[in-house]
């Protein structure tokens, strides 16, 4: 899975619109909208603020992890 799939699901499972996310991590809708769809990358200070926000690891919302921390082949 990537970035985008990852917060996406994130967000749909904590019942958060794009919008409401954005208020809560100080950035723009578009933004997560872009990230969404993988039309752009978040940088690395905005992927520790989703992972910290979400409780989950950066190696987790970059593919690298499974949520039990098991690495991915």
């Amino acid at each position: 899975m990537d970035f985008g799939k990852i917060l996406k699901e994130l967000r749909t499972e904590k019942q958060l619109s794009q919008q409401q996310l954005a208020r809560l991590l100080n950035i723009s809708q578009s933004a997560i909208a872009k990230w969404e769809l993988g039309k752009t990358e978040p940088t690395a200070s905005a992927i520790v603020s989703v992972a910290l926000f979400f409780d989950v690891s950066c190696d987790y919302l970059l593919g690298i992890k499974d949520e039990f921390d098991n690495k991915i082949k």
